[in-house]
């Protein structure tokens, strides 16, 4: 298969608008892939400001070294030992990956004086979570196949929002970088989404989980404008009707591609998150996507591997040792070869996972279902109390002390 023909053919499925022409500019102007000497520069820019940061916190020389070695250690934890090739800036940040705050603000010293807590105890007070999933709404017009909620889809809501102010309300008073608004489908609630955004603290980074759905120009402005980083939209394949077929909605890839592009040209930060299947994971499959992710100027790719929960309970979904190699090689290359610098950066969690054991359950992050239950993360459903409890920390330590059921 022809990778370009591909590609136009699933961009021609698409219907341009009048705007698209005069915003193109401003997508380019907001979202930059940095590599080469521009890399460099920003790079180098990034260390001062860190080490800005840990001279503010540590009086001892010996201790600037120290932290700085850590905070290296760390981030070699989770991409390995390999030299940072590329870098994205959007809307005046910087950004490395997925899970890390923009360079350069409040969020982001609070998270990195945090992570140093684990080196030497400091005068922040650490953030309790780096990230936090939590579900919104149970309405969903998708029916996909690897839907994690899936018990829950379409059922009668038990929160309302009132209960969900309260739930991030608590999430930011115990400290949380990020807050992942998910569901069901939580665009599917558009003003739910602004009246949560707007009563929230300016003291994390707000991000949707979502199909895409409905995602207009008019309505990612409104998002932005109300405080929203970004959006990871689900896309699990570059040909419109597989995709839609896996989604069981037959505007699914339309909204899924649309709804990146007016999110890019109104500043927020993009994300296409692939559902990796093993009919799917082939060398061909893998570039195409990348391919079609990098002309639509999306900065981020997320593989998730499927997990035998909500629509894929007891099903063999599990990817095979062969395929797990293919896509750790192509995510060592797409990452961190010189063939390469002008593609989305890849996050892909089974990665670091396999290497150093899984940071949710409660650790550094977790799952808030659409009744306020505690869970692991989305993929492991624990169970393990409800935020709305008054004994919630109890519960969440509990919950903690186990770590993470899979790995």
């Amino acid at each position: 298969m022809n990778n370009s023909g591909t590609i136009n053919r699933a961009l021609i499925e698409v219907s341009n608008n009048n705007e698209e022409h005069k915003s193109q500019f401003h997508a380019y102007a907001s979202n930059k892939l940095l590599t080469g000497y521009r890399l460099k520069w920003s790079h180098f820019n990034l260390k001062i400001g860190l080490l800005k940061i840990i001279i503010g916190l540590y009086r001892n020389p010996k201790h600037w070294i120290g932290a700085f070695r850590y905070l290296v250690q760390l981030r070699k934890q989770f991409l390995g030992d390999f030299e940072l090739k590329k870098m994205v800036t959007i809307d005046g940040k910087y950004y490395m990956g997925l899970y890390t705050p923009g360079f350069n603000n409040e969020i982001y010293k609070r998270f990195i004086s945090s992570e140093l807590n684990l080196f030497k105890k400091n005068r922040v007070i650490p953030l309790r979570f780096n990230h936090v999933y939590v579900a919104v709404t149970k309405k969903c017009p998708l029916q996909c196949d690897h839907c994690y909620a899936w018990e829950m889809l379409n059922q009668k809501e038990q929160l309302s929002p009132e209960d969900l102010k309260s739930i991030i309300n608590k999430l930011q008073r115990l400290g949380t970088a990020q807050i992942h608004l998910t569901g069901g489908e939580p665009l599917i609630k558009p003003d739910l989404l602004l009246s949560l955004l707007r009563s929230a603290e300016n003291t994390t980074n707000f991000w949707i989980n979502t199909s895409g759905y409905k995602l207009s120009t008019d309505r990612a402005r409104a998002l932005k404008e109300a405080g929203l980083t970004g959006l990871f939209i689900s896309l699990d394949h570059f040909e419109a009707e597989a995709h839609n077929v896996f989604r069981k909605y037959k505007d699914a890839f339309y909204w899924a591609i649309e709804g990146a592009k007016n999110a890019i040209r109104n500043g927020l930060v993009v994300a296409f998150s692939l559902c990796l299947r093993n009919d799917f994971v082939t060398e061909e499959n893998l570039m195409t996507y990348m391919e079609l992710a990098k002309e639509l100027k999306v900065p981020f790719v997320q593989f998730l591997e499927p997990r035998d929960v909500g629509h894929y309970s007891g099903k063999d979904v599990s990817l095979s040792i062969e395929k797990i190699k293919l896509l750790e090689s192509f995510y060592e290359r797409m990452n961190f070869s010189n063939m390469h610098l002008d593609f989305p950066i890849i996050n892909y969690h089974g990665y670091y996972q396999r290497r150093h054991g899984c940071y949710a359950g409660g650790n550094r992050s977790m799952y808030i279902d659409t009744d306020g239950n505690l869970n692991a993360c989305p993929f492991c459903h624990t169970n393990s109390g409800n935020i709305l409890d008054d004994n919630f920390e109890f519960q969440l330590n509990a919950m903690t002390s186990k770590g993470c059921p899979t790995y």
